[in-house]
């Protein structure tokens, strides 16, 4: 009877562990560098709510905007090594891991967002994504990050003539280094938490970005010259670590698929229906905005392709191009 009831009671505690561990609850550490404000951290908080809800709690998301966990660089290698669960970095920070992303930057390349849109989610992710993977990131979907254009502090940009001369910020990516560089402008690396300080000080005349960083990081308020070039398109891609993912159920992974894909969509509708009011609100700050016609800039950008090719290889390039090119609307 006592080996009976010892086996019973062992099966019985068995239960409860299984049991205990199919509930168990775990709670991701998401990161990202958007303001408070940013629309990114209102999908990034969209995105928590649902998977908690849906998960019944059994997985809950802590969002951290704001580089509240280090720089995105240093959020990025956390990511890989699983100390933070989920980050929102652009293609310019996983090209450091795999140098196909630093296709993706190639100016003026787009002929608008919904091509963007088309190629990025379609056959660039069908190729990305494993590549990703292989460095330690799952990548769950495209978010937005927008068209990028140029404020200075100097004059109206009218023609590329006008930017020649001009100390532009850029991020630490060659794709964007090597466009400004081929307008004639003199790029420099500042960091993204410094760069409100370096433009009130004139440490350098402008920079580059897309519209909602430059006006939720309030750049209008020592930049009084935007020019909207769309000289370069990049979106954050929300990756969760490949440590994190292997510990989660296959109904929690697909249900993190879907959530990131209805925020990420959110987020895109929120960049678009903001985007023209915020433009507004410049205008109103006093900022001068100027709407240069982009073929001149275009027909400057083979010096930049040259440097593209020789970072991420001229056949990623290559077979970039062949995707923009099969997705180009009629």
């Amino acid at each position: 009877m006592k080996s009976i009831f010892g086996k019973t009671f062992g099966g019985f505690v068995l239960g409860l562990a299984l049991c205990s561990s199919a509930y168990a609850q775990i709670t991701l550490k998401f990161a990202h560098y958007a303001e408070a404000d940013h629309p990114a951290n209102a999908a990034a908080q969209r995105f928590a709510k649902n998977v908690e809800e849906r998960t019944k709690g059994q997985v809950k998301v802590s969002v951290y905007p704001a580089n509240a966990l280090g720089s995105p660089p240093e959020q990025l290698q956390q990511v890989k090594l699983g100390a933070i669960d989920m980050g929102l970095p652009t293609q310019g920070a996983l090209d450091k891991y795999q140098k196909a992303f630093a296709v993706v930057m190639l100016p003026f390349v787009f002929e608008n967002i919904v091509h963007a849109h088309r190629v990025m989610d379609g056959p660039a992710m069908n190729w990305l994504a494993p590549l990703a993977e292989k460095e330690g990131f799952i990548i769950l979907s495209n978010w937005e990050y927008g068209f990028r254009q140029i404020t200075n502090s100097k004059r109206p940009i009218n023609s590329p003539d006008d930017v020649k001369g001009l100390k532009l910020r850029v991020p630490p990516e060659v794709q964007l280094e090597s466009a400004m560089e081929a307008l004639g402008a003199n790029a420099t690396k500042i960091a993204l938490p410094e760069l409100y300080m370096a433009l009130s000080q004139k440490v350098v005349d402008g920079q580059e970005n897309p519209i909602a960083v430059i006006m939720h990081n309030k750049f209008y308020e020592v930049q009084k010259n935007l020019a909207l070039t769309r000289h370069a398109y990049n979106s954050m891609v929300h990756v969760i670590s490949a440590k994190t993912w292997a510990k989660l159920t296959p109904e929690q992974q697909a249900i993190l698929r879907e959530e990131s894909k209805d925020a990420g969509w959110a987020m895109r509708k929120a960049i678009a229906a903001e985007e023209e009011k915020l433009i507004e609100r410049a205008k109103a700050a006093g900022v001068q905005v100027t709407q240069p016609n982009p073929a001149a800039f275009r027909a400057l950008m083979e010096p930049a392709y040259q440097r593209i090719r020789a970072y991420a290889g001229a056949e990623n390039v290559e077979k970039f191009l062949q995707m923009v090119k099969s997705e180009r609307p009629n």
